[in-house]
């Protein structure tokens, strides 16, 4: 008899943890990814131990006092702390995009004030010319063959007509522009005030040899 009341009792306590286990499995129904249902038996202890948060961040997404008596109903809706923190961070993100809006419209807004500047300031220095001087007569020279290391970025001049360091654009006949810096004379200039020696290497030098050409200072 006692061994078929042991038996009776385990079988009764087999039962009872089975029923248990199965009302666990049932406990806090999922409704979504941010919100559960309360079932028989749910805590808030219980709830924030199988979603991984602590009963502290349970009870503020859902409007309790921390550390307070959290008295829940089966049926009831408990809000996850995730949907709390992604709500703040849509929130977050819509208001940076917010601010940044107008930024970029300024930004779009100045592009093309800035290139209008730029056209018309590039415009004013093409339509800006030097003080013509006049026609000159043009010849060339080559400062090497004259065992000079002036180069071939100058020009002799009668001094009293083009002081040395004066910026010269001098347009060819041809239509050729050349722009040279004034830092010799010569005989041949000094003599004719009308005339310049453009250096330049032997190997480039017109022909024609002599020419004539507009000169502006610049």
């Amino acid at each position: 008899m006692k061994k078929v009341l042991s038996i009776a009792l385990l079988s009764t306590m087999a039962l009872t943890a089975m029923g248990a286990t199965a009302k666990t499995a049932q406990a806090a129904t999922t409704i979504d990814s941010t919100h559960v249902s309360v079932e028989a038996g749910d805590t808030y202890k219980s709830i924030a131990a199988a979603n991984g948060v602590s009963i502290a961040e349970l009870e503020q997404a859902n409007g309790r006092e921390v550390g307070g008596f959290d008295l829940i109903f089966p049926g009831e809706t408990i809000t996850l702390p995730t949907a709390q923190a992604a709500t703040n961070t849509t929130s977050t993100q819509t208001t940076q995009a917010t601010d940044t809006t107008p930024a970029a419209q300024t930004q779009e807004q100045a592009q093309p004030q800035a290139t209008q500047n730029t056209t018309q300031t590039q415009t004013t220095q093409s339509s800006t010319t030097g003080t013509s001087h006049g026609t000159f007569k043009i010849s060339f020279y080559d400062p090497a063959v004259l065992g000079s290391n002036m180069g071939y970025g100058g020009v002799a001049a009668n001094l009293s007509v083009f002081p040395k360091g004066t910026q010269l654009k001098i347009t060819l006949a041809d239509g050729t522009v050349m722009y040279r810096t004034v830092n010799d004379t010569g005989t041949f200039a000094y003599s004719n005030p009308q005339q310049l020696d453009v250096a330049m290497p032997n190997a480039q030098i017109p022909s024609y040899g002599v020419t004539s050409a507009t000169v502006e200072v610049i």
